[in-house]
């Protein structure tokens, strides 16, 4: 997925600061990514650690991640598949009515075939888990199977702010649902759909790693429509781009910010704490450093980075900028 924030170019850096200081074996720790996303850098550290905790304030990111880090079963994967890709269209789903243009909505999020598949796949999940043909992980793994799916068919540049005029080249593609990846390894991970401040203070373990919005863009905006795939439940699109109402952070407004990172230090019970930030983050260097550093030993990592950036046109030219990606490091004492 096209991803603001995305560490997968990353994830080598990462790696290696983390060993560096908490040691080369993980196997006895656990290890916590409070601000999930799509999971990667859980992806990562899962059969790496004792145990994964993952938790992100988006139902789609909570959805992709019981399925790559809770999920511990693989499901009749081909089966499901192939039944769900068979199905008619459907005319009256959220999809169709509110984000394609044959709806008479006036928005051009998918085409209209897209989005009436997209809803008939939705549906029959969802009647698959109330009817107990499958059970919760075979319901998850279905959902990011098709969050995913949807989301290379989406009519838009990069986020879901806004949708092109005319359906691009793979936006006009029929919609095929694809079985995520996942691996299992046997063990008991945690995902959560909280706010992490409040849940650093029901959690402990031994290494945090956060990677929290670093500007004024709100997620719950940027992808709502997968939140609707992901949720299904009825809504208002409110606007030209159908927005719907959502929870916004406190990590994307100076005026909040700043008192929110110092309470998540404070509270957090765990020894190690990497802190992935931007130079063009609405915290300062030096405030961050001053935040982590009263709570123990700090440390700082950087590295010039050409990081993903989310643009109003289909110009692939000015899809990337490059920027200084930094993990600050704290020992807490």
């Amino acid at each position: 997925m096209n991803y603001i924030g995305s560490k997968l170019k990353l994830i080598n850096f990462i790696d290696s600061t983390i060993k560096s200081v908490a040691g080369e074996d993980l196997s006895s720790k656990i290890f916590c990514d409070l601000f999930a996303g799509t999971g990667i850098v859980g992806r990562h550290f899962k059969t790496q650690s004792r145990q994964l905790i993952a938790n992100d304030l988006e139902y789609y990111s909570y959805v992709l991640n019981k399925n790559y880090i809770e999920n511990q079963e693989v499901p009749l994967q081909h089966e499901l598949i192939a039944e769900l890709n068979a199905l008619p269209l459907i005319s009256d789903g959220l999809i169709y009515s509110n984000y394609c243009s044959g709806s008479g909505s006036g928005r051009n999020y998918f085409s209209d075939e897209n989005g009436q598949k997209i809803d008939a796949i939705r549906v029959k999940i969802e009647e698959w888990f109330h009817s107990r043909q499958i059970n919760e992980e075979g319901y998850f793994f279905l959902l990011a199977s098709l969050l995913e799916s949807a989301d290379k068919v989406a009519n838009t540049a990069s986020v879901y702010g806004a949708f092109l005029k005319h359906l691009k080249k793979t936006a006009a593609q029929p919609i095929l649902l694809v079985p995520a990846s996942f691996f299992t390894d046997g063990k008991k991970h945690q995902v959560f759909n909280c706010d992490s401040n409040a849940l650093i203070k029901q959690i402990e373990g031994d290494i945090l790693y956060l990677d929290p919005p670093y500007n004024s863009r709100q997620y719950g905006a940027n992808y709502h429509i997968l939140n609707t795939i992901a949720e299904y439940q009825p809504f208002i699109a409110h606007g030209k781009t159908g927005l719907r109402s959502y929870q916004k952070s406190k990590y994307c407004s100076r005026q909040t910010v700043l008192t929110e990172f110092e309470n998540l230090i404070r509270n957090a019970k765990f020894q190690y704490i990497f802190l992935s930030y931007n130079n063009e983050g609405l915290m300062t260097l030096d405030e961050v450093r001053s935040i982590m550093q009263s709570h123990g030993q700090y440390n700082l990592k950087e590295i010039d980075y050409q990081r993903f950036k989310a643009d109003k046109t289909e110009n692939r030219n000015h899809k990337f900028s490059h920027t200084k990606e930094y993990i600050h490091i704290l020992i807490k004492e």
